[in-house]
């Protein structure tokens, strides 16, 4: 099924007219309508929050509702070492070593480094631009566990989002557990404490820049919220999926942010889960999610043309 922005908004005047409820013919109110036609296209519940730090403006579906993180907490991982490295409490130059026992699963750079270990710069880089399961595992051992990540999130602002685990029990939470949740408004404005050049950022600008650029560097999303944006924007992005679990419906996310041509920053936090045992379609999903881009882009540039008339 293809789902273009003209259809969205017909389908969702529609859904609108059958409640017998108005139109919020805002074009937040239709960007939203078009969110619910993608969120009754796939099952589910869909949660996208969209903040812009230079035109003043969010927009949020289903923003305050809860969902499991999955390796999308990764990123705030990578900015805590490179914040503490900064603040001279770590050492991102030290060498780490481990054994083929501490494999687990999704091990693609650990997996090949049994033999030399690996920095733990290289290890928040793995973390980040693959999803290094065990990469994030040895850098949470070295900030205090689940609850050193926590409490990051509580220094900068954010009371919702908290670890409770490691990998891979973080991709397993049962429906009604908030342990391993965010909310797509809590991520999305701790994107942009952490990356935004004139927010109180914990990270100093070349560390900034380098979080930037290992979001850039990942490759789990292309086929995501970045294959929707505008061909001349640049974009990075952390993915998160939770596999197949009883007890929990299927979970897919993807938070990042996407610089338009005049280098203003949109962040964004979406996630998706399905109905608890509804059969697995990531690339359906996936493909809801690069219209969740094409909507951004419209978004941003919507917002942009008002700063500028």
């Amino acid at each position: 099924m293809k789902l273009d922005r003209r259809s969205m908004i017909a389908g969702a005047a529609a859904l609108a007219g059958m409640a017998c409820v108005p139109l919020d013919r805002s074009w937040d109110g239709r960007l939203r309508a078009a969110l619910r036609i993608i969120e009754r296209a796939l099952g589910g519940r869909l949660g996208v929050a969209l903040h812009s730090p230079a035109y003043r403006a969010s927009l949020a579906y289903r923003g305050d509702e809860r969902f499991p993180m999955c390796s999308t907490f990764k990123t705030s991982l990578a900015a805590l070492v490179l914040a503490l490295d900064q603040d001279g409490m770590l050492d991102l130059s030290e060498r780490v070593t481990w054994t083929a026992d501490d494999l687990i699963f999704h091990t693609p750079f650990t997996g090949e480094r049994v033999a030399q270990g690996a920095t733990l710069r290289e290890l928040a880089h793995a973390a980040q631009t693959v999803s290094d399961n065990l990469a994030a595992n040895l850098l949470l051992d070295r900030v205090g566990g689940p609850a050193g990540l926590t409490a990051f999130w509580r220094r900068i602002g954010d009371e919702t989002s908290r670890l409770d685990r490691m990998e891979t029990a973080v991709n397993f939470v049962p429906e009604g557990d908030v342990r391993d949740t965010t909310t797509p408004a809590a991520m999305v404005r701790t994107l942009a404490k952490m990356l935004d050049t004139n927010s109180e950022s914990p990270l100093a600008a070349p560390r900034q820049r380098e979080l930037r650029q290992w979001m850039i560097e990942s490759t789990t999303g292309l086929k995501r919220v970045r294959a929707g944006l505008p061909a001349d924007w640049v974009a990075g992005d952390k993915t998160g999926n939770s596999g197949a679990h009883p007890r929990m419906g299927y979970l897919r996310g993807n938070i990042g942010f996407a610089l338009d041509p005049s280098h203003a920053p949109t962040f964004f936090a979406v996630y998706h889960q399905s109905p608890v045992g509804a059969p697995v379609d990531g690339e359906k999903v996936d493909a809801a999610f690069v219209q969740v881009g094409k909507l951004l882009g419209d978004w941003a540039r919507k917002h942009e043309a008002s700063v500028t008339t």
